[in-house]
């Protein structure tokens, strides 16, 4: 058999201690050892010569972002303005007693409806009492000497002409029936003041309203200067709004163009829309000039008795029409520190982000007024994954108020 050169085979010598039964073995030749480390980095450089080009291969560009997009409508709208009001009663009565007296009931139920005459609170009438008994002792009184005088005068009429009284006797007798007289009618308006009084001891409602919390409790010495309480009449209820000259001015033009009507909205501290609409009631007669406002009262219907002195709510009212406004959807705009941009997308799906002016709010959408032309179509969502320059994949986006036909009321 031939044998490489490159290899020498040899015996290993018996070497029982480590167990080697005499195998052979194989003693390398330092040329093939050169041989097999020069094959090897071959095979490496190949590898990463191959990865490289796979590498630069050219990679497919990416799809375009896809964007919804609206377009600029242009139609009449109204423009609305809201103001912040306190509610009142159109009748706020304090219920103060006539007369002074200890406080022995309260006979009405706080944050109650009550009747106009109710009674609301009972005070101690024994003292009245008492000063109607004195009256009508005082009055009887006076009554029998008014009748005496009568007598006397009826007496004295024959006898003088026949000379056997004094005419002089006559004219006394009828002054005492003038004096008995006149105090008769004294003493019945006492009686009629006791009488006052002592009615006044129950403390009645001089109107129908909702009735508030007693301000005085029982056992109390109430004086005619104490409020016990307020009622208050708040159907129709009114709202009290300070408005700004020019929101005024403006108001005053269209109430004009409308031949006098304005309706008002109420919005409600839950941001609910109250179903009754309202009416401005009076504008105040000057313009507070620290603060450049003019009050106007509005007044609304309030059946049910829901709304209530001291609420809080929002008075909207058309102040302007805008002929021909330009709109677009909130979401679509995009603000900046100060900065207001929108992305319109052209016929060849490009975009190219504008600054615009805005206007009013008018429900959902935002009024423009510079920027845009009408028809233009705007990126409602997706703006933030756009640029200028861009090739967009558009979508029209699905809205009611958006998608309405132009023109308006």
């Amino acid at each position: 058999m031939s044998q490489d050169p490159n290899f020498r085979v040899a015996l290993r010598p018996q070497d029982k201690s480590a167990g080697n039964n005499g195998a052979p073995f194989i003693l390398a030749n330092p040329r093939f050892a050169v041989r097999q480390a020069s094959f090897l980095a071959l095979f490496v450089t190949t590898l990463f010569i191959c990865a490289g080009c796979s590498s630069n291969k050219e990679q497919p560009p990416p799809p375009p972002p896809g964007v919804t997009i609206a377009p600029v409508i242009q139609k009449d709208v109204p423009i609305h303005q809201e103001w912040v009001g306190t509610m009142a009663g159109n009748v706020d009565a304090d219920i103060r007693p006539k007369v002074e007296g200890f406080l022995l009931a309260r006979l009405y139920t706080e944050g109650c409806f009550v009747e106009k005459g109710q009674p609301m609170f009972q005070l101690d009438k024994r003292q009245a009492e008492a000063a109607v008994e004195q009256a009508i002792g005082n009055l009887e009184r006076v009554r029998a000497a008014l009748s005496q005088a009568q007598i006397d005068v009826h007496r004295f009429t024959p006898l003088v002409a026949q000379r056997a009284v004094s005419q002089a006797e006559l004219d006394k007798a009828q002054s005492s029936e003038r004096a008995a007289s006149a105090a008769v009618a004294a003493d019945q308006a006492a009686l009629d003041n006791a009488r006052l009084n002592l009615g006044w001891t129950s403390v009645t409602s001089p109107i129908a309203g909702i009735a508030g919390v007693s301000k005085v409790g029982i056992g109390d010495l109430i004086s005619p200067t104490a409020v016990m309480t307020t009622v208050s009449s708040v159907n129709p209820i009114y709202v009290d709004v300070n408005i700004a000259e020019q929101d005024y001015l403006r108001l005053s033009r269209e109430k004009a163009n409308r031949h006098g009507r304005t309706d008002l909205e109420l919005i409600l501290g839950d941001g609910t829309i109250f179903p009754h609409v309202g009416r401005p009631l009076f504008v105040n007669r000057e313009v507070d000039s620290r603060t450049g406002t003019i009050q106007v009262r509005g007044e609304f219907p309030n059946p049910g008795n829901v709304l209530r002195p001291g609420q809080y709510a929002r008075i909207r009212a058309a102040t302007e029409l805008r002929k021909g406004a330009l709109l677009i959807p909130q979401q679509c705009v995009s603000e900046l520190q100060g900065v207001y941009q929108v992305g319109v997308v052209a016929a060849d799906n490009k975009v190219t982000i504008k600054s615009v002016t805005l206007g009013p709010q008018f429900g959902d959408m935002w009024v423009v007024e510079s920027g845009l032309q009408a028809g233009e179509n705007v990126v409602v969502d997706g703006l933030q994954r756009v640029k200028s320059g861009m090739v967009v994949a558009p979508a029209q986006y699905k809205d009611t108020q958006v998608t309405a036909p132009t023109g308006g009321k």
